[in-house]
Protein backbone atom coordinates (compact mmCIF):
# COMPACT_ATOMS: atom_id res chain seq x y z
CA UNK A 1 0.00 0.00 0.00
CA UNK A 2 1.41 3.22 -1.11
CA UNK A 3 0.13 6.19 0.89
CA UNK A 4 1.41 9.71 0.28
CA UNK A 5 1.71 11.91 2.91
CA UNK A 6 -0.85 15.11 2.92
CA UNK A 7 -1.42 16.84 6.29
CA UNK A 8 -1.64 13.86 8.77
CA UNK A 9 0.75 13.32 11.33
CA UNK A 10 4.01 11.52 9.98
CA UNK A 11 4.60 9.97 13.41
CA UNK A 12 0.83 8.65 14.04
CA UNK A 13 1.12 7.00 10.70
CA UNK A 14 4.37 5.29 10.76
CA UNK A 15 4.22 4.11 14.71
CA UNK A 16 2.69 0.61 13.99
CA UNK A 17 4.44 -1.58 12.33
CA UNK A 18 6.58 -2.00 9.17
CA UNK A 19 6.87 1.53 6.82
CA UNK A 20 9.21 2.14 3.96
CA UNK A 21 9.40 6.09 3.82
CA UNK A 22 10.35 7.18 0.34
CA UNK A 23 11.74 10.86 0.56
CA UNK A 24 11.46 11.96 -2.74
CA UNK A 25 10.73 14.99 -5.02
CA UNK A 26 8.54 15.56 -8.05
CA UNK A 27 11.27 16.60 -10.47
CA UNK A 28 13.84 13.99 -9.49
CA UNK A 29 14.74 11.69 -12.06
CA UNK A 30 16.23 8.64 -9.06
CA UNK A 31 13.11 9.46 -7.31
CA UNK A 32 11.05 8.53 -10.33
CA UNK A 33 13.03 5.27 -11.73
CA UNK A 34 12.13 4.13 -8.30
CA UNK A 35 8.13 4.75 -8.13
CA UNK A 36 7.46 1.95 -10.13
CA UNK A 37 9.77 -0.25 -7.78
CA UNK A 38 8.38 0.31 -4.53
CA UNK A 39 4.72 0.05 -6.28
CA UNK A 40 5.91 -3.79 -6.66
CA UNK A 41 6.46 -4.27 -2.76
CA UNK A 42 3.83 -6.10 -0.48
CA UNK A 43 4.99 -3.09 2.24
CA UNK A 44 3.23 0.07 3.88
CA UNK A 45 5.05 2.87 1.94
CA UNK A 46 4.93 6.52 2.74
CA UNK A 47 6.16 9.14 0.74
CA UNK A 48 7.21 12.20 1.66
CA UNK A 49 7.45 15.05 -1.12
CA UNK A 50 10.66 17.09 0.43
CA UNK A 51 10.01 20.05 -1.06
CA UNK A 52 6.22 20.26 0.48
CA UNK A 53 7.40 18.66 3.88
CA UNK A 54 10.54 20.68 4.42
CA UNK A 55 10.59 20.19 8.17
CA UNK A 56 10.60 16.23 7.88
CA UNK A 57 13.42 16.00 5.54
CA UNK A 58 15.42 18.47 7.97
CA UNK A 59 14.31 16.21 10.90
CA UNK A 60 16.02 13.16 9.21
CA UNK A 61 18.85 14.99 8.04
CA UNK A 62 17.75 14.03 4.32
CA UNK A 63 20.61 15.49 2.06
CA UNK A 64 19.89 13.41 -1.10
CA UNK A 65 16.81 12.04 -2.69
CA UNK A 66 15.69 9.24 -3.17
CA UNK A 67 15.96 8.06 0.57
CA UNK A 68 14.40 5.61 1.87
CA UNK A 69 14.28 4.99 5.22
CA UNK A 70 12.70 1.90 7.04
CA UNK A 71 10.98 2.09 10.59
CA UNK A 72 9.72 -0.46 13.15
CA UNK A 73 6.87 0.75 15.13
CA UNK A 74 7.54 4.21 14.40
CA UNK A 75 11.93 3.82 15.68
CA UNK A 76 14.10 4.64 12.29
CA UNK A 77 15.69 1.00 11.34
CA UNK A 78 17.48 1.89 8.49
CA UNK A 79 17.80 4.32 5.21
CA UNK A 80 19.39 4.11 1.86
CA UNK A 81 20.15 6.42 -0.48
CA UNK A 82 19.95 6.85 -4.23
CA UNK A 83 18.65 4.64 -6.57
CA UNK A 84 18.26 0.96 -5.10
CA UNK A 85 17.13 -1.95 -7.31
CA UNK A 86 14.12 -4.18 -6.04
CA UNK A 87 16.49 -6.96 -4.97
CA UNK A 88 18.27 -4.59 -2.75
CA UNK A 89 15.31 -3.48 -1.45
CA UNK A 90 13.74 -6.68 -0.68
CA UNK A 91 17.12 -7.56 1.19
CA UNK A 92 17.52 -4.52 3.24
CA UNK A 93 13.99 -5.23 4.48
CA UNK A 94 14.44 -9.41 4.96
CA UNK A 95 17.04 -7.99 7.10
CA UNK A 96 15.22 -5.42 9.04
CA UNK A 97 12.06 -7.72 9.82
Amino acid sequence: MIKYLEKEDFKEIIKNGFWIVDFYADWCGPCKMLSPILEQLNENILKVNVDTHENLATEFGIMSIPTICYFKDGELKNRTIGFQTKREIEKTIANLK
